[in-house]
Order: structure tokens, then C-alpha cells, then sequence
């Protein structure tokens, strides 16, 4: 099993030689080949110089350096694009996740899961603009999808790369990864792990990333319901307008011959071709929806679905199948 160590950076200068000293630690015991990939996400305040002091004495550690910050999604992906081991760990670059954690999640991963995600049962933050807000947003995540999880924000993931490739990230998506692998098939387990204060730096999260958390949610939940079908979502909605449209409708007609109430000057009227607009919107969005999806998954030969492993699909059986 090689591994390979994913680690988004921007501006944690005073972090990275002890990280990497630990990373090491964990990993050499292990006696498997591993890597690590720092990617530097626009850093300013001389991590760059610290990664390429690093890489010229370990050939292992290989860095990937981004025109601009880009966010952390995006250096993740990055990563993710250039990790070659069969088991992709990410972690942040701030020292508060531990890679002593990390030979116990390849151990977990070696009990047949595909995703080992980290649960930072005593996180080292600060209650009110840290971890209140992550609690409320992990309560709603998890009702909102279904999946059960305590900690999407955790950064300390180990993943095994086919799955990694095949997640799209962007946004603030690299929280979602666990459900994203679980609509792929995958099979999941949350691990407690180690967590510490920050000793250099300054975070860059906050209370002001909620929104846009909760805004890639709304996404994240389209995607998993209605991405192959969004006619089920869009036409349902327009069905339903239609439906509250004609009971307005008959409710003006039954007004106007029961009791001679005046049709223009009724409010349910303006309700009912409201309605009809509306839901002739919604059955519009849907059908264009469904062309898209048929477009993405005819262009480059997009699946609707992930294999998990072939029998007898070497090049050797498939041609004795066909001389037989």
C-alpha cells in the first residue's frame, strides 16, 4: 500500500518543518512508500521558500504551487489530481490535526472500508465562532442528507485514490468528501482523533463561512436526490403550482356563479395565473435540467454509476473468450 499525503498551505510558514518531522515519524514504521504533496495555496508570507528547503533534502515531499489562493477546495483537488499512492491522506497544514492519527486510519481502511474520516470529539477552538457554529452545521448536514456524521470539518481523511478521482470539488466542497464518496458507493466509518491548538498563525475559518457551508449544502442535497433526474424535483414542483392553480381557478368560478362575486376584482384569480406561470417555469427548468444531464453524461463518456472492482476482465480471459 503506497501512501500519499495531501496537505493544503496558505501561510503557515511556521508550521510546515514540524509537520513534515511528524508526518515522518508516523510514516516510517509503517515500511510502506509514501509521498507527501504540499499544495501552496497562494501563501505570502514565505511558505513557499520553507516547502522547496524541505523537498531539496526528501525527494518525497513534492509541492504543487497555485497562481493565487484559490480556497482550500480547489488546493485539495489539486492534490487529489496528483496523489499516485493507492491511499490518499489529507490533513490541514496548521499542526492541529495529528499525523500520529494516520497509521490508525489506514489500519481502519484495511478492514475494507474506502473512507476514513476524522472526528474531533475534543476539539482545541474556540466555542463561539468555532465550534458552535460547526455543530449546528453538522446537526443539519447530517439530517438534511441522511449520512451520520459528527465532524464534516474535519480536515483528516484517508481515502483510497480510485474514490478520490472520482470526486468533482469546488466551492467549499472538500467538507462534503465523505458524503460525495458515500453517493459513489462508497463505504464510510468516523474515527474520534487527535486534535490540538493552533501554536502559530492565524486560522483562516470563521462564523462568516456558514452561508456559503450552508449554500453548498443545498447543492450537495440536488446532487444526491435529483442529479440523474431533475424532472423529479422541478416537475414535481411545477405540478403542485399547477394543481394550487386550478383550485384558485375553480374557487373564482365557483364564486362568480354562487355568490356574483366580481372575477377581475378577485385576488384568487391573480393567484391562479400566477400559479400557471409559475409552473409552467418549474416543468420548463426540469426539462432543460434533463438535457443537461444527458449532455454530461454523453460528453466523455460519463457514468450514471461506479464499479467496485472486476472479475476475469484481464486482456488473457477476454481473449480466450473469444477464441472459445
Amino acid at each position: 500500500m503506497s501512501i500519499s499525503v495531501v496537505i493544503p498551505v496558505c501561510n503557515e510558514r511556521d508550521n510546515i518543518l514540524p509537520l513534515y518531522q511528524a508526518i515522518v515519524r508516523s510514516l516510517e514504521p509503517l515500511g510502506e512508500a509514501w509521498e507527501i504533496v504540499f499544495v501552496d495555496d497562494g501563501s505570502v508570507d514565505g511558505s513557499q521558500a520553507q516547502l522547496e528547503n524541505i523537498a531539496a533534502v526528501d525527494r518525497r515531499v513534492r509541492i504543487i504551487e497555485l497562481r493565487r489562493n484559490y480556497g482550500q477546495t480547489a488546493a485539495i483537488q489539486a492534490g487529489l489530481g496528483e496523489a499516485t499512492g493507492d491511499v490518499v491522506v489529507m490533513l490541514d497544514g496548521d499542526l492541529q490535526n495529528d499525523p500520529a492519527d494516520i497509521p490508525m486510519m489506514l489500519a481502519k481502511l484495511a478492514e475494507g472500508y474506502d473512507v476514513v474520516h476524522g472526528w474531533r470529539k475534543d476539539r482545541q477552538d474556540a466555542w463561539l465562532n468555532r465550534r458552535l457554529p460547526s455543530l449546528i452545521a453538522n446537526r443539519i448536514i447530517s439530517r438534511a442528507t441522511g449520512f451520520p456524521v459528527h465532524d464534516l470539518g474535519c480536515t483528516l481523511k484517508a481515502i483510497r485514490r480510485e474514490i478520490a478521482q472520482e470526486l468533482e470539488l469546488y466551492g467549499e466542497m472538500h467538507r462534503f468528501i465523505p458524503i460525495l464518496a458515500h453517493w459513489h458507493g462508497a463505504r464510510c466509518v468516523e474515527v474520534v482523533t487527535q486534535h490540538h491548538p493552533r501554536r502559530f498563525g492565524e486560522t483562516k475559518y470563521g462564523i462568516g463561512r456558514t452561508p456559503r457551508v450552508l449554500l453548498d449544502l443545498i447543492t450537495v442535497k440536488f446532487m444526491l436526490d435529483y442529479l440523474t433526474s431533475p424532472m423529479k424535483l422541478f416537475g414535481m414542483m411545477g405540478l403542485t403550482c399547477g394543481a394550487a392553480g386550478l383550485l384558485s381557478g375553480l374557487a373564482t368560478l365557483l364564486m362568480k356563479i354562487v355568490g356574483g362575486v366580481d372575477m377581475t376584482g378577485n385576488p384568487l384569480l391573480l393567484l391562479t395565473a400566477l400559479c400557471a406561470m409559475i409552473g409552467m417555469q418549474f416543468l420548463s427548468l426540469g426539462l432543460i435540467g434533463e438535457v443537461c444531464v444527458r449532455i454530461y453524461y454523453s460528453r466523455d463518456r460519463h457514468k450514471n454509476y461506479a464499479v467496485r472492482r472486476r472479475v476475469n476482465f484481464d486482456e488473457e480471459t477476454i481473449r480466450f473468450r473469444r477464441v472459445g
